[in-house]
């Protein structure tokens, strides 16, 4: 018996010995008042740089020189030394929130990055990129090697110094080069994303070349076993992140959007991956950055990604994490040491020829691919930030015996200065590049994306119960998927009396299996979308539609009814009950058509003419939209009309207009919204008609042969029947052709 409890009191034992005590007081009381005093001081300065123009990362920075050694701690002292004391423990607690800092800002600039954008112009970054590592590398390296040996470590390791003097004039920080870029709305132009592109290769070969001087450091001699590793891992890394990470990436998002759903869930998952894929490229021995870069790169381009998510992740990044980091970068920075004559001296020269290196090499970089001489002014500008990364090569520099005090200070230095000049310079130089045609209509499209309700719309979901309404709905949502990638979901909802079994997505009988195959012979989907079927049980229909349009769906898509209309509903208690508590928008497709007369000998209802009545409602473009993308797709032709109301003249007098300035209102409207349509590609007419509206519209609608009439429209619940207004129901009712109403929650 003593034998077996022996060895388990024995283990029992061990961990009283070894028991990891919590943070002690006074160190979270040191990081908790650092945090805060950083903060409000870097977010102060943040915004007063904003009052005079200048981008918030200028005064993020300045707030770690305030609050260092150089000001703060020549003005007290011994309170800057307890706030902010010279202690290897406290000081790593601030570093970990650092480092956060740098991993979100770099996820934020992954989630803006356009990839496709990239490649079209890899080249240029590329020759960027290459000037600015070449360049400066050469002259680091004739610096290091003709400078006094009072600023040498150790005056026998000349090389290993040049080397390391070289790595560290060739490191970029695309932290900085993203924040200036974001800060001054310019991330989005062609040549902020081939700055981040020529930044982010700049920085990583920097890194590979650091990993190399770092094993030189170490071990004394050159190490191809640590070269290859450096090399070889981030082509690796970079390999697998672009083929097999975006199939996982778009897998993860999946789960979760279905699984879990909500933005807080697509955030963790979001941020599990970056790290996850930080402390890989980390182990790889490259930047740990570049793995959180790629990660908010595949996620932006993930449908499943949830835009709130991103917009909260780049709040906290905004609002907190990268201030943070920014004034830490500051926060090591003695300017009283500067001061001495030798060193101030041997300072300006190192920060001269680092600003020479660099700005000449991204310079001769972008000329030699195809850029102009401001855009070649403004990568060098952007290029020649050096930020924290410097500062951490500069740290990793004194902790290898490679640099002294001095030569410590002088790097920090120049990463500081050469941060704070990189704004204006970018913004003056930024401001003579004039915009091309094509970028300027890139730009514009984008501008018109994110206010676009069509453009937001990437999962749709498509209940059926078969029947002409149905198809003709599968067939709309086909086109609207050649124009933006979309991801289909046909459901069949069955009742049961039984309580609710588990979702399946095999079709089990015949008649779930025809509703199925009628929506999906309907969609031929494009290569970017994909159609998926599913088979759900519930003891109500519409609850079961509900319960899976809540996962997170941007649109339903409805056949209006079948063959009977339900007795005080609109189009049947089934529809009316999801169009009034669906979470999402709703488009109810109306065919009002035979079957014979709605198929062709392809088997699609051709659409050659489009009508849209129009208002300056917002749910009116919603309609100019989803009209447009179709007319885009089909080559259909759209005509907006807005009825000038014969009853509004009994309002004349009071309202001090004539019928002649009302058609005049109702001209700008059409044509404010025709404008939106032609965007998204259509070809688009507009009409003014006097008269009782829905009786213009549809008598129009008759005598120009339409083909299909969008209505967009609010809700309105009269005795739980859906009530869209007497104009959209005398239309839905009357139309010789087929309408769809589009609608959007209330709240």
């Amino acid at each position: 018996m003593n034998l077996l409890l022996n060895p388990l009191l024995a283990a029992d034992a061990l961990p009283n010995k070894g028991l990891i005590k919590p943070l002690g007081h006074h160190e979270l009381l040191l990081i908790l008042l650092e945090l805060a005093l950083l903060l409000l001081v870097a977010r102060g300065l943040g915004e007063l740089m904003r009052r005079i123009q200048l981008p918030p990362v200028v005064g993020e920075l300045l707030a770690g020189v305030l609050l260092g050694p150089s000001v703060f701690g020549w003005i007290l002292p011994n309170l800057q030394h307890e706030i902010f004391p010279n202690s290897q423990a406290q000081s790593d607690l601030l570093s970990v929130v650092s480092w956060l800092g740098v991993l979100f800002l770099l996820i934020v600039t992954g989630l803006e990055t356009d990839l496709n954008l990239i490649v079209r112009k890899g080249k240029t970054a590329l020759l960027i990129s290459l000037g600015g590592i070449i360049i400066p590398f050469i002259t680091g390296l004739g610096l290091g090697w003709f400078l006094p040996e009072s600023f040498l470590a150790n005056a026998d390791e000349r090389l290993i110094f040049s080397l390391f003097i070289a790595t560290a004039m060739s490191i970029s920080a695309v932290p900085v080069l993203a924040k200036v870029l974001m800060d001054l709305k310019l991330i989005r132009r062609d040549i902020g994303q081939v700055a981040l592109a020529a930044g982010m290769t700049d920085d990583t070969i920097g890194w590979i070349l650091l990993s190399v001087v770092s094993g030189l450091a170490t071990s004394g001699k050159f190490d191809f076993q640590t070269v290859f590793r450096s090399v070889g891992g981030a082509v690796l890394f970079l390999g697998i992140a672009f083929t097999l990470g975006r199939t996982v990436m778009a897998r993860v998002l999946r789960w979760v959007d279905d699984y879990i759903g909500g933005p807080t869930a697509s955030l963790s998952a979001l941020l599990v991956l970056a790290l996850s894929a930080a402390a890989f490229t980390h182990t790889l021995g490259i930047e740990a950055a570049l793995g959180a870069f790629v990660t908010g790169i595949l996620a932006g381009q993930s449908p499943r990604f949830s835009r709130e998510a991103g917009l909260t992740l780049e709040l906290i990044t905004a609002g907190f994490l990268a201030p943070i980091f920014f004034a830490t970068a500051g926060l090591k920075v003695d300017l009283v040491q500067l001061l001495v004559p030798q060193t101030f001296v041997i300072g300006m020269l190192v920060l001269a020829i680092a600003c020479f290196g660099k700005f000449t090499g991204a310079y001769i970089g972008s000329r030699v691919g195809g850029l102009s001489h401001w855009e070649g002014i403004a990568m060098g500008s952007g290029m020649n930030a050096r930020g924290a990364m410097e500062i951490i090569v500069a740290t990793i520099g004194v902790s290898l015996g490679v640099l002294n005090p001095p030569m410590y200070s002088i790097i920090v230095m120049v990463a500081i200065v050469t941060s704070l000049m990189a704004p204006p310079l970018l913004r003056w130089s930024l401001s003579k590049v004039s915009i091309g045609t094509e970028e300027a209509q890139r730009l514009e499209q984008e501008e018109l994306a994110s206010r676009s309700f069509i453009k937001r719309i990437r999962r749709v979901l498509v209940p059926t119960q078969g029947g002409p309404n149905v198809r003709l709905a599968a067939q709309l949502v086909s086109h609207l998927a050649h124009q933006n990638p979309l991801e289909v979901t046909a459901l069949f909802a069955q009742s049961d009396k039984k309580p609710k079994q588990k979702s399946v997505t095999a079709v089990k009988d015949s008649t779930a299996e025809t509703a199925i195959t009628a929506v999906a012979q309907e969609m031929h989907l494009p290569a970017n979308s994909s159609l998926e079927t599913k088979v759900e049980s519930g003891q109500n229909k519409a609850e079961v539609i509900l319960k899976e349009a809540s996962k997170g769906y941007d649109l339903i898509v409805l056949g209006a009814t079948g063959t009977q209309r339900t007795k005080g509903s609109l189009f049947n208690l089934l529809v009316d009950k999801v169009v009034q508590e669906a979470p999402c928008a709703t488009m109810v497709v109306k065919s009002n058509l035979s079957f014979t007369e709605e198929q062709t000998q392809t088997g699609h209802y051709k659409l050659g003419h489009i009508l849209v009545p129009t208002s300056r409602s917002d749910y009116s473009q919603h309609a100019v939209e989803v009209a447009s993308t179709i007319a885009a797709q089909t080559g259909a032709i759209v005509t907006l009309v807005n009825v000038v109301n014969r009853t509004q003249r009994e309002y004349v007098l009071f309202e001090e207009q004539t019928i002649d300035s009302m058609a005049e209102i109702a001209q700008q409207i059409v044509h404010q919204q025709a404008e939106v349509g032609r965007g998204l590609g259509a070809e688009v007419k507009t009409e003014i008609l006097t008269g009782i509206p829905e009786f213009e519209v549809l008598k129009y609608a008759r005598s120009m042969q339409v083909d299909l009439i969008v209505l967009g429209s609010s809700i309105q619940t009269f005795s739980g029947r859906v009530f869209f207004g007497h104009r959209a129901d005398a239309i839905l009712n009357k139309a010789h052709c087929p309408v769809a109403v589009i609608t959007i929650p209330s709240n």
